[in-house]
């Protein structure tokens, strides 16, 4: 009885810290990345090993958290992207789709996940992308130099972007946020971030055909801005929220039409980090991709994307070989010369006929 008891309270509280506290939402994912139904609590500094498990990689340290199921060996998603909002600890997402508390909000990168996929990929082109617009902090490497280089990066430069045709000023209801406010703007520029990203996606759909999987992280602080300034009482905050939220939904149906839904979106939602995260930024000049990975950083052997099928078919096609060996060794060494083969059979005729 008491032991009920206890499972009920759990229950009761994971279930109060996913609607009250900070939160991870799975707005995309494809059909063998399988995200079960239940308010695990995961803590903020697994989500990196959390995005690569997602995209097939192996981590350091085994992933002890039920929602995310075993998926498929011989298949994994073309791309994650995981976009960090600050200022509030949930957003009205549809009711169907998978949403998990946070718990222990550090600050956390993606770092160790694009270093993988340099490692593994380093003779292939794949994207990765991490961007911080409200702090100038950018790191691109592969293909993310060529499709992304118009890409706005610096408040300045997306400032810019704002005053041009077909900004989100002019596209988007924004009702009471003003355009002469600096918060508003911040907000506002991280939204166009948003959009600028989604058309350029959709001017290289030949990303998705690269063999290297592609990596996107952002970091929106926009909102956060809102509720220092105006509060979550009061009608900024309301239409600034909406606005992300149709942003995010738009952002995340166009990277899985771009990689023909194998793709995978997390949106995770901070009031706020538990401790500052200091990174130093680099700009879109200095991120270099390295043409020869080889001995002076100590990298391991290179291997394709293929490498797990390819591994799959000569492991077992040798233990098929093996068994069939054995069987056969087996049979001939209990065979009967004369019962068993036709070749003496048609000898022993031979001689009884001469």
């Amino acid at each position: 009885m008491n032991r009920a008891i206890i499972n009920t309270v759990f229950a009761l509280l994971g279930l109060l810290s996913g609607v009250l506290g900070d939160s991870l939402t799975v707005l995309r994912s494809p059909q063998y990345v399988t995200f079960r139904d239940g308010q695990w609590p995961i803590s903020g500094e697994k989500i990196p090993d959390l995005v690569a498990l997602t995209m097939g990689f192996s981590i350091h340290e085994d992933l002890d958290w039920p929602g995310l199921a075993a998926g498929w060996l011989f298949q994994r998603p073309r791309a994650n992207a995981l976009i960090v909002v600050r200022g509030l600890d949930s957003l009205d997402f549809p009711k169907n789709i998978s949403c998990y508390p946070l718990e222990n909000p550090v600050p956390f990168t993606l770092d160790s996940v694009a270093n993988t996929v340099h490692t593994l990929f380093a003779d292939s082109t794949p994207v990765v992308l991490q961007l911080a617009p409200s702090e100038e902090r950018l790191y691109m490497m592969g293909m993310a130099n060529t499709v992304f280089e118009d890409l706005p990066v610096t408040l300045q430069q997306i400032r810019g972007r704002l005053s041009q045709d077909g900004s989100v000023l002019t596209s988007l209801p924004l009702v009471s946020l003003s355009r002469n406010n600096e918060a508003d703007l911040l907000f506002l520029s991280e939204v166009q971030v948003l959009y600028d990203i989604s058309a350029l996606l959709q001017k290289h759909k030949h990303l998705a055909k690269d063999p290297a999987p592609d990596l996107y992280s952002l970091e929106l602080a926009g909102l956060e801005e809102i509720v220092r300034r105006y509060g979550t009482d009061s009608p900024q905050f309301t239409d600034a929220t909406r606005i992300l939220t149709s942003a995010l939904q738009k952002f995340a149906d166009d990277v899985a039409n771009v990689y023909a839904n194998n793709a995978v979106v997390e949106v995770v939602t901070v009031k706020t980090f538990e401790a500052p995260l200091t990174r130093k930024s680099r700009s879109i000049l200095e991120s270099k991709q390295i043409s020869n990975p080889g001995s002076p950083y100590n990298l391991a052997y290179k291997y394709d994307y293929d490498y797990a099928v390819v591994f799959n078919i000569v492991l077992w096609l040798m233990i098929v070989l093996a068994l069939s060996v054995i069987v056969i060794s087996y049979n001939l060494w209990n065979m009967d010369p004369g019962y068993d083969s036709i070749i003496y059979r048609m000898t022993n005729q031979k001689i009884r006929m001469d």
